[in-house]
């Protein structure tokens, strides 16, 4: 509206047509939400119009469906409503997923409104804006036919009786009309204001961008690690049993030399493809551990426990396996823990300790050493707090200097059945 071509373009006439229609429809509605009401309290006494009361509390859903369509005559910002999908397909499963909804009770809040309230001041609007202003500009012509050249009024108050008059007030009139343009368009704004908040709000879309980005996120932790699952079982039958092979072939090729430097350098070969092997074993299990695939969190945190530097205690007692992102995120944490207390604690032993109640996974890892480790410091965990925080977990880490050192794994979750944890997020 500050543009100087507003009165020229066509937003004038959207922000009339945006009012007009308002007021039609919403006159609509009443009559529908009269009948409809009247209906089934008539019917309700003989318990036919109960499901026609279903009807009426839905009524809000086509009419905030059909304004979010005329928003689009007055804003150029698409608004979309945001329901859930029932979680069941059939009739009964949407009727109840809409009726639990605070949407469809929003909305039928709006459509009670507007049928009551709204729409007669969108035809109030635009009876004061274009019909007042129009009336104004028309008076010669008004003088010219009804009042027979000789005298006409102007909105039934001022009389004119001469043509110069008349031409004056039809000048009048064209600079009424522009300043009503202004006044239609501001009221059609803050009237498309009001039903964006009421049916269609940016918090409410804002919200729904949120659900969706964590969606998206869960869905690539998901697609994560079904990809070191696959990498890990390429490696471990490709690429290692190659290795494998090899290995045998040199050591019996090493056993068939004879003395000299052909064996010698076959041994080093020997050797060296020993050594790749150990070092690609130790690359698959810490891509993805073929335990925790094969047995669950319980048992690869007792393996990575066998295979700490410092004696860890394990007391974990799971009801069942987890949904592999879980499984996965928990063990790295508790890897990457065990690692830091190898590295930097100088502890004698640690202890790690969980399991699954109330809906939820607990697990602590602690140790003896000497305190002051700090997450956001080099410790290799704030990847993994992201990880964790992705899959609505919180890691939580407690070190003063002298210590014990405690980090808290807490994730939202479910046991599974066996053999569904890989497909669970």
């Amino acid at each position: 509206m500050s543009r100087p071509g507003f009165l020229l373009s066509a937003w004038p006439w959207r922000a009339a047509a945006y009012l007009l229609t308002g007021a039609v429809t919403g006159a609509v509605t009443l009559l529908v939400i009269v009948a409809v009401t009247a209906v089934c309290g008539a019917l309700a006494l003989l318990l036919v119009g109960l499901p026609l009361l279903v009807m009426v509390a839905l009524s809000g859903l086509p009419v905030a469906s059909a304004e979010r369509r005329r928003l689009r005559l007055i804003d150029d910002d698409p608004a979309s409503g945001r329901h859930r999908e029932p979680a069941a397909p059939g009739l009964r499963a949407w009727l109840t997923t809409r009726l639990r909804e605070r949407a469809t009770w929003r909305e039928l809040g709006y459509a009670l409104l507007f049928a009551v309230l709204l729409w007669p001041v969108d035809a109030l609007a635009v009876t004061v804006a274009l019909l007042l202003p129009l009336s104004v500009v028309a008076t010669p012509l008004l003088l010219a036919t009804v009042g027979g050249g000789e005298e006409t009024k102007v909105l039934k108050l001022w009389t004119v009786s001469t043509w110069p008059t008349a031409c004056g007030v039809a000048v009048l009139g064209l600079l009424l009309m522009a300043l009503c343009c202004y006044a239609l368009g501001v009221a059609a704004g803050a009237r498309a204001e009001l039903t964006r908040v009421l049916i269609a709000s940016r918090e409410d879309e804002l919200d729904a961008r949120v659900v969706e980005l964590t969606s998206s996120r869960v869905r690539l932790v998901d697609a994560f690690e079904a990809e070191r699952r696959r990498i890990e079982r390429d490696l471990h039958d490709g690429a290692q049993q190659r290795l494998v092979a090899l290995s045998m072939t040199l050591g019996l090729a090493r056993l068939d030399a004879p003395p000299g430097p052909l064996a010698d350098q076959l041994a080093r070969a020997h050797e060296q493809a020993a050594q790749a092997l150990t070092e690609l074993r130790e690359l698959i299990h810490d891509i993805h551990p073929k335990v925790l695939t094969d047995y669950g969190l319980q048992a690869a945190v007792a393996d990575a426990a066998d295979r700490s530097a410092v004696p860890v205690d394990v007391d974990v007692e799971l009801p069942g396996r987890l949904p592999g992102p879980v499984e996965s995120a928990a063990y790295f944490v508790v890897c990457e823990a065990l690692a830091n207390v190898a590295r930097h604690s100088g502890a004698t032993r640690a202890r790690v300790s969980g399991g699954h109640r109330d809906g939820r996974l607990f697990l602590q890892v602690c140790d003896d050493g000497r305190g002051g480790a700090d997450a956001a410091v080099g410790s290799g965990l704030t990847g993994l707090a992201d990880r964790v925080s992705v899959l609505d977990g919180r890691l939580a880490l407690s070190s003063p200097p002298g210590g014990p050192t405690l980090l808290l794994v807490e994730v939202p979750c479910e046991s599974v059945p066996a053999g569904t944890a890989d497909h669970c997020g």
